[in-house]
């Protein structure tokens, strides 16, 4: 067993969703694409899939990178949860 193996139970590389959520202005899917394809160069925004909160306040993202390491996530999860549009990522 590898060390990176032992550190997670994912096998790279492999497609990976990611959620966020922010509050719905218009640059908030734009600033996201920009942070995922700094991580995933290779990430298409055309499969972004958009859903608003029930009053429309909130805007919830799913972006799903082909992930190649658990650095890289970590460093993706990192960098959108400290940008400041950005409430939750999970």
């Amino acid at each position: 067993m590898t060390d990176q193996s032992r550190e997670t139970l994912l096998e790279f590389p492999c497609d990976f969703p990611i959620k966020i959520m922010g509050v719905r202005v218009d640059e908030f899917a734009q600033a996201v694409v920009t942070v995922v394809r700094t991580h995933a160069p290779d990430f298409d925004p055309a499969t972004v899939e958009m859903r608003p909160s029930s009053k429309g306040n909130y805007l919830s993202l799913t972006c799903t990178v082909r992930a190649v390491s658990k650095a890289q996530l970590d460093a993706l999860y990192r960098d959108l949860s400290a940008h400041p549009l950005v409430k939750v990522v999970l």
